[in-house]
């Protein structure tokens, strides 16, 4: 059976009247060629933390949103549906819940479809009519200047204006797959939505403890502000990630044979800074890239919290640690949740070295932020996950 099958099943308002009988068209077909059906598949295949019950709503918002959405497209020339289901795609790896899921695939249904709210509100509840309108509302602020304070007004009238967190934590996601798709509009455009996306939108992530989110904002923002330096630093980071190879691979067996003679069971991994951080500090330390040497570090995740001092302690006696480069996050965690401790240390090279230490709930949390509320509700044994009322995240730095 068809999506047009699918949505014919159930009772259209008024407003989608008009579009009831128009015939099949590109809608009906994802990015692949394959039917929508299929791509609505990835996201049901998200929805295992959620009941049979919570299924069948979020399938019939499916529903509605793909016709709503029926004969429009985005600037790539796909069906406009597959945007709303990468959005519901990013809110369901974050375990929200059900209204939200179904609020991230109506998202665009107020604003760009003539539906109202008290459609929305008979056909799925007022919950998640509120939260469609929410993000609706924000839609319509425009940001036009660049000016910092200004900046920072905006995203505190963002925060306000969102009463529930879920909502931006939408807002997120959806700005996001923007970002991903965002070379396909025309340059203009591209770089508007950059600027307000490294303004506005990354810091909002990182004041809510996203970091993965965050990090990948900037970096998107960057490669299309700067397309240029992006590729000139990227370039430089591959070819220096080939020439302190030795290096990274000596300090890696080095720590790990430390470990392993404390008999301290960790996971020892390497990170690399992302090319838009090692640009900012570029520009703060009027430097070159060959002066700045902490482009690759490491990250120790310990079972728990007296074995990351544990941890630390064996990392200063192996190596000698870089004077005011410490920092005890885990007793003082940021105001957004993150906890770790950082250090940096002088490898026997003579190159400086970061280290992160942390537990892995403090991991998931360092990269999931106000989202892991959600992603431990799931998760019996996570009760070590620090708890902070959404509200109060919102709030804070």
């Amino acid at each position: 059976m068809g999506i047009r099958s699918f949505a014919a099943e159930l009772l259209l308002p008024a407003s989608l009247q008009a579009r009831r009988d128009k015939p099949p068209s590109q809608a009906s077909v994802g990015a692949t060629g394959q039917p929508a059906a299929a791509t609505f598949a990835s996201l049901s295949a998200l929805l295992g933390y959620l009941g049979k019950a919570d299924h069948k709503k979020i399938l019939e918002a499916y529903r509605f949103a793909d016709e709503a959405h029926l004969g429009q497209y985005r600037a790539s020339g796909e069906p406009y549906i597959t945007h709303p289901l990468a959005v519901a795609s990013l809110v369901a790896e974050w375990r929200l819940d059900a209204q939200a899921v179904m609020a991230a695939l109506m998202h665009d249904a107020m604003e760009d479809c003539g539906i109202t709210k008290p459609e929305l509100i008979e056909r799925f509840g007022a919950p998640t009519a509120e939260l469609v309108d929410g993000l609706t509302k924000l839609d319509k602020l425009q940001f036009s200047t660049r000016e910092e304070g200004q900046a920072e007004s905006f995203r505190k009238m963002l925060l306000a204006m969102a009463r529930d967190v879920r909502v931006i934590l939408i807002k997120l996601a959806d700005r996001l797959h923007n970002m991903r798709t965002v070379a396909a509009m025309a340059p203009p455009k591209r770089v508007r939505i950059a600027r307000e996306t490294l303004d506005i939108y990354a810091p909002i992530a990182h004041r809510l403890g996203l970091n993965l989110i965050y990090r990948e904002l900037q970096e998107l923002s960057f490669e299309h502000l700067h397309p240029w330096r992006h590729a000139a630093l990227t370039k430089a980071v591959a070819r220096a990630r080939g020439t302190r190879r030795d290096i990274v691979e000596r300090v890696r067996l080095d720590v790990e044979r430390a470990y392993a003679s404390a008999k301290l069971k960790v996971q020892v991994s390497g990170r690399e800074k992302t090319v838009f951080s090692i640009y900012r500090k570029m520009r703060e330390k009027h430097a070159g890239f060959a002066q700045v040497s902490d482009i690759f570090g490491f990250r120790i995740l310990a079972p728990s919290l007296l074995e990351c001092y544990g941890a630390l302690g064996v990392l200063h006696q192996l190596y000698k640690p870089v004077p005011g480069r410490f920092k005890d996050y885990i007793a003082i965690p940021k105001p957004n949740g993150y906890q770790s401790l950082h250090t940096t240390l002088v490898s026997p090279l003579g190159t400086a070295v970061e280290f992160q230490v942390r537990t892995e709930t403090m991991h998931a949390v360092a990269d999931s932020g106000i989202a892991a509320h959600w992603l431990y509700k799931h998760i019996p044994s996570a009760t070590a996950v620090p708890r902070m009322r959404p509200s109060a995240w919102v709030r804070c730095g």
